[in-house]
């Protein structure tokens, strides 16, 4: 493992790199805007330009030898090719990887975000030591990657690991997906700041808040807050307990805006999750903050830029 690789995050919004040197370490950070509707062209040439200037900050004489880069999905791992991610609209069936290979000439990798940024805890953060997980992100909406032995859980078309639609209340509210009582609805950024929004009907003029600020405002003291992140905590850790249940796997890593919150998100989960699953499994669940942040991602996908480098 001597070469500088990129990893990189494709996000609706705003594409993350980080220029990654050969002890793994992130060296140099960008971040440009993706500007979604010009289309994967541009944004292959935006890449690629990026990537250039970043070489700027290497030693003489080298090169980023690979690139890793994570995408929404539903996505094709083996194919490099984007499906139909609902923020990236003109990036249906966009064979990705080929075109960065394409242009820079070098070998690329292509992952899920949220898989990319477990594999990220798992070599680099809180989950070193361990070789199975499941990791969490609780963003605009929840999902999570699941590793066993070291191994990524796909599923029969790669789509193992939609936790967020896990009914935890059938009589519950209606989610978008069109079942009730989800995950999502509980912990998810736009259900957060919808419940702490309606809190405010009755009383004047409603705040425009997002779930990261709810989660701040908790931190901060604020009642409504606090009460609706303990309730999404308890969502998550009967969520979790069902997971414990099925996939026997002991360490949760929980990622995202939520997470902000701290303890006041965390501990509910912890005291929930055993209360759905077996005594002699429940002791064992261990929840966890991701150490990462945005790095996570990146990392995990400057680790699959090697794996892809060392099998071309």
């Amino acid at each position: 493992m001597t070469s500088w690789v990129v990893g990189i995050d494709l996000g609706g919004t705003k594409v993350a790199f980080g220029l990654i040197n050969p002890d793994n370490e992130i060296v140099a950070h960008e971040r440009i805007p993706t500007n979604a509707d010009k289309g994967p062209e541009y944004i292959v040439d935006r890449i690629d330009s990026v990537i250039k200037q970043m070489e700027s900050n290497m030693p003489d004489g080298e090169k980023v030898s690979a690139v890793g880069i994570c995408a929404p999905g539903p996505l094709d791992h083996l194919t490099g090719t984007i499906i139909n991610p609902t923020n990236l609209p003109k990036y249906y069936n966009t064979p990705l990887r080929q075109m960065m290979e394409d242009k820079m000439g070098i070998p690329v990798a292509l992952e899920h975000d949220a898989k990319a940024a477990a594999l990220g805890e798992m070599h680099f953060g809180a989950a070193r030591g361990f070789d199975s997980l499941v990791y969490i992100v609780c963003g605009t909406g929840v999902g999570a990657a699941i590793i066993m032995n070291g191994q990524l859980i796909r599923g029969a078309k790669n789509y193992a690991g939609e936790m967020g639609h896990i009914t935890i209340d059938r009589n519950g509210e209606l989610c978008p997906c069109g079942s009730k009582g989800c995950v999502d609805i509980y912990t998810s950024g736009p259900w957060l700041a919808k419940r702490y929004m309606r809190s405010y009907k009755s009383e004047g003029e409603i705040p425009k808040v997002t779930g990261g600020d709810v989660a701040h405002l908790a931190a901060n003291g604020d009642p409504m807050a606090r009460k609706i992140i303990n309730e999404a905590g308890e969502a998550m850790g009967i969520a979790i307990g069902t997971l414990a249940m099925i996939l026997d796997v002991e360490l949760y890593i929980i990622g995202g805006s939520v997470v902000r919150a701290g303890d006041l998100f965390l501990e509910p989960c912890r005291q929930t999750a055993p209360k759905y699953s077996f005594i002699s499994v429940g002791p064992r669940i261990n929840v966890q903050a991701a150490e990462l942040g945005e790095n996570g991602a990146i990392l995990g996908a400057g680790w699959l830029a090697r794996e892809r480098q060392s099998s071309s």
